[in-house]
């Protein structure tokens, strides 16, 4: 029989053992290693998502705001008016006053009207010429003009004076041209249509019905403004502003046709002859 050598067997063993250890090191380092880089990759995955999230969650306030400010621009808030705004009266009854659009007109009374309930204080003016009334509420008399002063008059006159300024545009834009200048309601600028389509002494010559129309507007306008801060006649005004125009209408007025009395068939072969 051999003999069994103890320290042999226990060498063999705990070689073993230590390598089998080592091994199993080895596998729980890379094991590790493995885990650490998935973990790695986890957290950069978990930040894309949550910089996504954040991203969306953004553009949804976004939409959500603008749906509220939608939503309110569609819905105001109405707040019930029952009176006017109260403001300084600037004209009284009885004062002469231009509307751009009518020219010159008086002011009759100042009445309350009750309109969509709402208490409402306006000028009621009187247009002699036109026969017609207007309601202009206080809060906008801005758009009203007080008569203009005598030396506003004497600059209107100079203005008569000069030469006309004519444009050599088409007649359609120097038409809107003048009656913008016309409804703005100056006193001077109703002066420059007036010195621009006069003919002088020549009026129905080369002067289209548009024009004369225009012309007659706004010489209607400035002769009511002139006749009432001069407290003088229409006739009287009307010779001051030919006179400052040039313009000669006794001459223009046609002659009077000679009645026959007797032969008129020889005094149409006169004519033919």
């Amino acid at each position: 029989m051999k003999k069994i050598n103890l320290k042999n067997i226990l060498k063999k063993t705990f070689k073993k053992k230590v390598k089998k250890n080592k091994i199993t090191k080895k596998i729980s380092k890379k094991k590790v290693n493995k885990k650490i880089i998935k973990t790695k990759k986890l957290k950069k995955k978990v930040e894309k998502i949550s910089k996504e999230n954040k991203t969306i969650n953004t553009r949804e306030n976004k939409q959500s705001n603008l749906k509220v400010i939608k939503n309110v621009e569609q819905k105001p808030e109405i707040k019930k008016i029952k009176t006017q705004g109260t403001e300084k009266k600037e004209f009284k009854v009885k004062d002469y006053v231009v509307y751009p659009k009518h020219g010159v007109g008086q002011i009759t009374e100042i009445k309350k009207i009750n309109i969509g309930n709402i208490d409402v204080e306006t000028y009621i003016l009187k247009f002699e010429k036109d026969k017609a009334s207007g309601m202009v509420p206080i809060n906008k008399q801005l758009h009203l003009r007080s008569l203009a002063s005598v030396n506003q008059l004497n600059k209107c006159i100079s203005i008569l004076k000069s030469k006309p300024k004519i444009k050599r545009s088409m007649w359609s834009r120097r038409a809107q041209e003048y009656e913008a200048k016309i409804s703005s309601g100056k006193i001077y600028d109703l002066a420059e249509v007036v010195r621009d389509l006069n003919k002088g002494d020549d009026l129905m010559v080369d002067q289209s019905y548009s024009e004369r129309q225009l012309f007659e507007k706004a010489y209607e306008r400035l002769l009511s403004e002139f006749q009432i801060i001069l407290g003088i006649t229409t006739e009287d005004t009307q010779k001051k502003l030919d006179k400052a125009l040039k313009r000669n209408i006794e001459s223009q007025s046609p002659k009077p046709i000679a009645q026959v009395t007797s032969q008129p068939t020889q005094d149409l072969e006169e004519t033919a002859e």
